[in-house]
């Protein structure tokens, strides 16, 4: 598996600079240092076991191309309401006739992260300082090839109303090509903010590579609610990763789901950075066919009085495969600590299969914490009731799977959000035979 490619892409890259700041030059550098150094990694790697990266880690990915879309050919996968703020990137570049900026309050600063970069040089604290680049060769690689994304400014105090919805659309220029977006959400203390990240393709036959990384500092006291939502083409690979930094007294509560990819993967982090602080984490995937879904979750407890609660859920179908790695550590000092983990799948054909592994790594003796995972089929009992009220089979196997999924789906605080999300798993409940 060879990095040549990138070395190449890297080198073009470089010379074609630009107008960045002069402190992004090294930090770049030392990424893709970091890349060239370990490469891709192997299913020797025991992060990596279950889910090979041969796929993308043999192919030629190209930089992806600009590309132009009409309204039209977006405005479905627009979320929420109209008047919502929405920042849209096609192929990776933000695209200003697309995206909705409507008036906002004072010291709320929502765009393209390339320009904000330039014309703000305190983001240099923020921007790459959250996700470590020896967390993964792909966060590395994403980190060299930093160019554009969402940026998110919430101020102290400030309650933000209206949910933020930023959209990454990969059309057909984008095949055989790779996007390296970067995103960075600041909500200060005392703010108030909710935020939709979704993936998606106007080229459902599509192969390409969305290699994303997310970092959101939550501030003190603050309040955050983060649905992701990925539903690329399903021969495209997409991998991302989500770094949560929070300060004392935070609240960050997130949903992520994810319908696409041939291969998807998605690490989330949190790092409870200081006492009191509560994370929430609802996970729904969904695969059929070939897919291959993985989902990396670590929640850092490292001062006490902390709570986190994660609820992953899986439906698969057809010769799908899941993987669900969740990690809690709980440092010595982290007294007090209340944990729960649960991972739970629903298998819809024999051929179907998840390899679960939550995992509790504690070194504190005052703590409440606890893990399972559960893998099944549907309750033949359940089934042979709603049949003999009448209902047809599919049907009875629809109902009792959105009531499965449903569960993690309404613990979105938002109802605008929630109930978008709840027409999203009915549509695809849709194509169950």
């Amino acid at each position: 598996m060879t990095t040549a490619q990138y070395e190449r892409q890297f080198d073009v890259a470089s010379r074609n600079g630009g107008s960045e700041p002069a402190w992004l030059v090294p930090v770049r550098r030392q990424a893709f240092e970091s890349f060239r150094a370990t490469g891709f990694p192997s299913p020797r790697d025991e992060e990596w076991r279950f889910t090979p990266v041969t796929p993308i880690a043999s192919a030629e990915f190209v930089p992806a191309p600009a590309a132009a879309v009409s309204e039209a050919g977006v405005s479905q996968f627009y979320f929420g309401h109209p008047e919502w703020p929405r920042l849209v990137f096609v192929n990776g570049r933000y695209d200003a006739g697309l995206s909705n900026l409507p008036a906002l309050p004072a010291g709320v600063r929502i765009g393209s992260l390339a320009a904000a970069v330039s014309a703000d040089p305190t983001l240099e604290r923020h921007v790459a300082r959250h996700a470590p680049i020896t967390t993964s060769p792909f966060t590395a690689l994403n980190t060299a090839f930093l160019k554009d994304g969402a940026f998110i400014h919430v101020p102290r105090g400030l309650v933000l109303e209206q949910p933020v919805t930023v959209l990454f659309v990969s059309t057909d220029e984008a095949a055989g090509a790779v996007t390296h977006p970067r995103n960075l959400f600041i909500v200060e203390d005392g703010a108030n903010a909710s935020i939709v990240e979704s993936y998606v393709t106007l080229a459902p036959d599509s192969r390409y590579f969305t290699n994303v990384v997310t970092e959101v500092v939550a501030g003190a006291n603050s309040w955050i609610e983060h649905t992701r939502i990925q539903r690329e083409s399903e021969q495209a690979y997409h991998i991302g990763r989500t770094h949560v930094a929070q300060a004392a007294d935070s609240h960050y509560r997130s949903f992520t789901l994810a319908m696409g990819g041939a291969m998807a993967r998605h690490n989330l982090d949190a790092h409870l950075d200081a006492a009191n602080v509560e994370t929430l984490m609802y996970g729904l995937y969904l695969t059929r066919g070939d897919q291959v879904v993985d989902n990396h979750t670590a929640i850092y407890h490292d001062h006490p009085h902390c709570r986190s609660w994660e609820v992953y859920k899986g439906v698969l179908d057809g010769k799908s495969r899941a993987v669900f790695n969740g990690k809690v550590f709980v440092k010595p000092e982290a007294q007090k600590t209340d944990a729960k983990q649960t991972n739970r799948n629903l298998l819809l054909s024999r051929t179907a299969r998840v390899d679960t592994k939550p995992q509790l790594e504690i070194f504190a003796d005052d703590v409440k914490c606890t893990h399972g995972a559960t893998v099944g089929q549907l309750d033949e009992v359940a089934l042979f009731y709603a049949r003999s009220r009448g209902i047809p089979q599919v049907e009875a196997m629809r109902l009792l799977t959105y009531a499965f999924a449903a569960e993690v789906v309404h613990e979105v605080a938002l109802a605008p959000v929630r109930e978008e999300l709840d027409r999203m798993l009915l549509e695809r409940l849709g194509s169950l035979e």
